[in-house]
């Protein structure tokens, strides 16, 4: 991605997950925005964004962030949220067996104590590889991966979930659930 599709997926990311107020802009309960209001507010506020370069991040975010309503009028990120107001409403899947977490080796005695919380966001995020995890603990620092045992803990009742683009999420994992390296 150009310098300037990375700079607009990160304003994204911050006004679809975290602060939409910043712009002025409404989410429904479910994270959806109107595409017109988004992109309206966007340019007053002093960062337009053309409907074609908002689609171009869309298509071509590696991870797929955003999701495009089958009408092409609203726009939400598939997960990632801090705002308690907003669920995307996914129904309850069933995970593979084992999951696993990318984080950087610096938070790895908290995890082994409190083991893994949401923190600001709604959910902990889990992936169904070992690779994404990595590339995910790199972004923090020395990449560790902790493996997650997702089929016990939904036999304990634990719920889990999946985003449009493959991201695991949630509530929280208790430090017996994750083996460590």
């Amino acid at each position: 991605m150009t310098d300037d599709l990375v700079s607009t997926s990160k304003f994204l990311s911050l006004i679809l997950r975290h602060a939409p107020e910043k712009i002025g802009l409404a989410l429904d309960p479910q994270g959806w925005a109107d595409i017109g209001q988004l992109l309206t507010q966007s340019a007053s506020h002093g960062r337009p964004i053309s409907r074609e370069h908002l689609d171009d991040v869309v298509a071509r975010d590696s991870k797929t962030r955003y999701a495009i309503s089958d009408d092409g009028l609203r726009i939400r990120a598939n997960q990632g949220h801090s705002l308690a107001a907003v669920d995307i409403a996914l129904p309850a899947a069933t995970p593979p067996a084992m999951l696993f977490h990318g984080t950087a080796s610096r938070f790895v005695e908290a995890i082994r104590v409190a083991g893994l919380l949401s923190g600001s966001r709604n959910h902990v995020h889990l992936s169904a590889n070992h690779a994404t995890a990595v590339a995910v603990g790199e972004r923090h620092g020395k990449p560790v991966v902790l493996t997650v045992d997702a089929a016990a803990m939904q036999a304990q009742g634990h719920v889990f979930y999946v985003s449009d683009n493959g991201v695991w999420l949630t509530q929280a994992v208790p430090a017996g659930f994750i083996g460590f390296p």
